[in-house]
């Protein structure tokens, strides 16, 4: 196992799960408790496959994470098309580029390139992307299966914070995490959790809440990053700002009283 490329494992691991996946499009939800279970033993394994060496401590958690979440996100976000092959073959083609990326990133990660190179750079970009894109369909299907308000809110509160934590674990890949790290990502579960209590009010489309969900996320989690990275300077911050406020004028002129 070891002799075979890293790049290659990379590419047999990507085709298995995008093969398992696209399998599992041919049934309906009411399998989604055999599939859930297959996907969270296949992506790890996988990811697993993929990486290989020197993983260590809550690296078995911390780099495993994404690939598992990527990899349930888009299954169960699937169940939201029209079944059919118009949208079965570019959602399964993008899953696999992602997935693929995602092996990347946690190949990054658990070499433990240092900050200053760019390839540490690019792949926090791309996992931060994919985090921000798991927040919004997750929280798309949370608020789609009408569950009991309270439920849905800690969910979505659960979500943010495991989410939030692993991007501020990110910044330094420790073999560890941090009291300090864990504290900011449930700050940032906690601003989610108050973000989806005051949008319950609002006469929002499904997709719309999730969007202003995940657009926090995005905003906290990014000015929460520069801050634990010493980088927080006033144009970055105007810039997380923006972003926050361009979505939130958006999400206004959407609303139908």
């Amino acid at each position: 196992m070891g002799r075979i490329e890293k790049r290659v494992r990379f590419i047999i691991s990507t085709l298995i799960l995008t093969t398992i996946l696209l399998i599992s499009t041919f049934f309906f939800f009411d399998k989604a408790w055999f599939f859930i279970p297959v996907f969270i033993i296949v992506s790890y394994l996988c990811t697993f496959f993929s990486i290989l060496e020197g993983i260590e401590k809550i690296e078995w958690a911390t780099l495993f994470l994404m690939p598992v979440l990527v990899t349930i996100s888009f299954y169960l976000f699937y169940f939201l098309f029209p079944v059919r092959w118009l949208t079965r073959i570019p959602f399964v083609t993008f899953y696999a580029i992602s997935i693929y990326a995602m092996f990347l990133v946690s190949n990054i990660f658990n070499v433990g390139v240092e900050k200053s190179l760019q390839l540490y750079r690019a792949a926090f970009s791309v996992n931060y992307f994919y985090q921000s894109l798991v927040m919004f369909l997750f929280s798309n299907l949370i608020l789609s299966l009408k569950l009991n308000f309270l439920l849905s809110v800690l969910f979505l509160f659960l979500l943010g914070t495991v989410i939030a934590t692993h991007l501020f674990w990110s910044i330094k890949l420790e073999l560890y995490l941090e009291k300090q790290i864990i504290q900011f990502g449930l700050l940032v579960g906690f601003i989610i959790l108050q973000t989806s209590l005051i949008a319950s009010f609002i006469p929002l489309q499904t997709s719309i809440m999730a969007l202003l969900i995940s657009c926090v996320f995005y905003s906290v989690g990014g000015l929460t990053y520069l801050y634990l990275d010493q980088r927080l300077f006033k144009e970055t911050v105007r810039e997380y700002l923006f972003v926050l406020g361009f979505v939130l004028i958006v999400i206004i002129l959407t609303i139908n009283w």
